[in-house]
């Protein structure tokens, strides 16, 4: 069975064009153009976004929502900014997804509660040793055993790490989200406003203060792009026991950044 034939990819000189044609004389053949052309970042977007979440929200639904994301990228992006289209139009599509899941309420509200139960132990833990504590000592300060963390830690993960995101107080984020900021804290956005960019630099400190184990996971995952199973290979165990070290690593990370001094 031969392969399918493919169009060619446009040219550099091309989408240089159809953004020319696009901006300063609105033509529509052209800005379908760049949608077409940019519309695999919206599936590689949408495959991040959502690992790990629940089966009824179908991946054909996140690409839906994040096409809108792309085509309002288009639309507004600026081509006299010193920046690559592809990291504007990354966070705008991630942005129309997450819109989207929020306005599902698709998070149970019983594990939104031990998610922040968790987060706030956490914290108390912190403050007090000043370093993160280990899953033992959280389960004994929330007086649970430490098998029953471990299962609630991992329940929460299954949402996937953007639901995460989402129910460890929102209201309280502000202008970046920990989704953002861990996904990728060395890229320093130059279009972007300096309260973002030391948000980064904090969380930076804060990834390298955590223990071996878990600055290992969050590295292998967002710096190296392995997936969940490839790392619990690299460490030796299941692919849920680093699901639990990654939400339990990230609630981490997002306490040091809401520590008085931090901006989110």
């Amino acid at each position: 069975m031969t392969d399918p034939i493919r169009a060619p990819e446009p040219a550099a000189a091309d989408i240089a064009e159809y953004w020319r044609r696009f901006k300063e004389e609105g033509d529509p053949v052209s800005r379908d153009s760049l949608i077409l052309h940019f519309s695999p970042l919206v599936k590689f977007v949408a495959g991040r976004v959502g690992v790990g979440l629940p089966r009824n929200v179908e991946q054909a639904d996140l690409i839906s929502y994040g096409m809108f994301g792309l085509i309002d990228a288009i639309d507004k992006f600026d081509l006299e900014r010193k920046i690559k289209f592809e990291t504007y139009a990354v966070n705008r599509i991630k942005g129309a997804i997450l819109d989207e899941l929020r306005a599902l309420d698709w998070v149970p509200r019983s594990v939104r509660a031990r998610a922040r139960e968790i987060q706030r132990s956490m914290a108390e833990l912190e403050h007090r040793l000043q370093r993160s504590p280990t899953e033992d000592e959280l389960a004994a300060h929330m007086g649970v055993p430490l098998a029953t963390l471990q299962d609630q830690l991992g329940e929460i993960s299954a949402l996937g790490f953007v639901a995460l995101d989402e129910l460890l107080d929102p209201a309280e984020r502000g202008s970046a989200s920990m989704g953002d900021l861990v996904a990728d804290p060395k890229a320093i956005d130059p279009g972007g406003n300096f309260e973002d960019q030391e948000n980064r630099w904090f969380l930076s400190d804060a990834i390298n203060r955590l223990p071996e184990r878990e600055r290992l996971v969050i590295t292998l995952y967002y710096y190296e792009g392995m997936t969940l199973s490839e790392i619990g290979d690299v460490l030796g165990v299941t692919e849920s026991r680093i699901c639990q070290i990654h939400t339990k690593s990230v609630m981490s990370l997002r306490n040091r950044m809401m520590e008085p001094g931090q901006k989110v």
